[in-house]
């Protein structure tokens, strides 16, 4: 064993001794050859080193983004039409003299989309109604009902409501494919109207007779001005404005009195018994007007007894556009210091039936039957003849104002 491990280590200090003296033979022939070049060779390289260590310094650095290209038109085919959105015709609104009628279609937008009815709201109204034929949704107010919004001008009324749609989510996802509309809807009403007509005059004969002063009652029914003081001069009226009236019995050297109205006839012409014809007052004293139509028509508050004030909204008739309107009132007086009764009474209804003396149980009969008239005597020491101091009556011919 010991002399195999020798043996080995020879040869491989023999192999190494070999390998080393190759690579000092290698060496030794580059120097050499080094040597034997000629000197004009050698220089050459000495000169190209100092060229090359004076080369000039490089030039900034000037590259730059691309610019972006220009986007293209885009082209379409030939005789290509770019559409618009057109609004849709789906919704309309019929203006009566006291409702309006809306009808939408559930279609609303017009792409086909039906709406929920649930989602569509007429101010704060749902639809009264729906058609399945033509597919649409019927909304019906008062002019005055569903938060609509009254302007008034010079020559017209405006009412104005607003439809809107909200559509809400579709099922219980929270994404909804429908927009939020609002249209808003116009009902116009015109408010002037030229007439023609002259002062305020009475077509009866006052009962006056040819008695002793003390016995003469006289009637009359005027219009006066806004502060009740002074008669009015023009009977020229615009709808929506307020008619005053007062009624008055003069009473001369007799006892003292107190006027009432038992009722009050509007006519196109002046006679009572025509058609149209419209009893805003009667039964004894009862003022129908604001329970009928809703105005704000009433008895003003008793200030004398001989004198009675009321106003009453301007109205017209629906198919009669004379601009003419002819007020005919039966007036009556009884002594002041006689109750005030179901037959002696004046009543306006405001929230409830109302006398304009305050004694409001009087006016419980004005839903029913309030009776005759009274037939309390007006005796006294001034001797008025009793029927014609109890019922006489005057009837007055109230003035034309504008109608529209």
């Amino acid at each position: 064993m010991l002399t195999f491990r020798v043996l080995v280590c020879l040869f491989c200090g023999a192999f190494t001794g070999a390998t080393v003296h190759g690579v000092n033979l290698n060496a030794f022939s580059a120097r050499q050859r080094l040597r034997e070049q000629r000197p004009d060779q050698l220089q050459v390289h000495q000169q190209e080193g100092v060229s090359q260590s004076k080369l000039p310094l490089p030039e900034p650095f000037t590259w730059k983004y691309p610019l972006p290209l220009a986007e293209e038109e885009p082209k379409y085919p030939p005789h290509f039409e770019l559409k618009s959105p057109t609004t849709p015709n789906s919704v309309t609104a019929i203006c009566g003299d006291n409702t309006v009628q809306v009808e939408v279609k559930k279609d609303l937008l017009g792409i086909g989309k039906l709406v929920q009815p649930t989602d569509l709201l007429l101010g704060d109204c749902s639809a009264t109604r729906e058609d399945p034929e033509s597919q649409s949704l019927i909304f019906e107010s008062e002019l005055h009902g569903c938060g609509s919004q009254l302007l008034m001008s010079d020559d017209s009324f405006v009412y104005i409501f607003t439809l809107t749609y909200t559509p809400r989510p579709m099922g219980d996802s929270p994404i909804i494919r429908m927009t939020d509309v609002s249209v808003t809807i116009q009902c116009h009403y015109q408010r002037k109207h030229d007439v023609s007509s002259g002062h305020l005059k009475p077509t009866w004969t006052p009962f006056s007779a040819n008695m002793a002063a003390e016995e003469s009652l006289h009637f009359s029914l005027t219009l006066i001005t806004d502060d009740l003081q002074h008669t009015r001069a023009s009977p020229e009226f615009l709808l929506g404005d307020m008619m005053k009236l007062e009624a008055t019995v003069k009473q001369f050297h007799h006892a003292p009195l107190r006027v009432t109205v038992d009722s009050c006839v509007a006519t196109v012409v002046p006679i009572v018994d025509t058609v149209p014809r419209y009893t805003f007052l009667g039964n004894n004293g009862c003022l129908f007007d604001s329970q009928l139509t809703g105005s704000s028509s009433q008895f003003l508050p008793r200030t004398q007894d001989d004198k009675l004030q009321f106003e009453v909204e301007a109205f017209r008739f629906q198919q009669e556009n004379t601009g003419v309107i002819y007020i005919t009132c039966s007036l009556r007086a009884t002594a002041a210091d006689s109750p005030v009764d179901p037959t002696n009474k004046a009543c306006s209804f405001s929230n409830g039936w109302r006398e304009a003396s305050g004694r409001h149980h009087t006016c419980s009969c004005c839903d029913t039957d309030c009776g005759t008239g009274s037939k309390n005597d007006l005796t006294g020491s001034e001797g008025i003849c009793p029927d014609r101091g109890n019922r006489a009556q005057a009837a007055a011919a109230a003035a034309a104002y504008s109608v529209g």
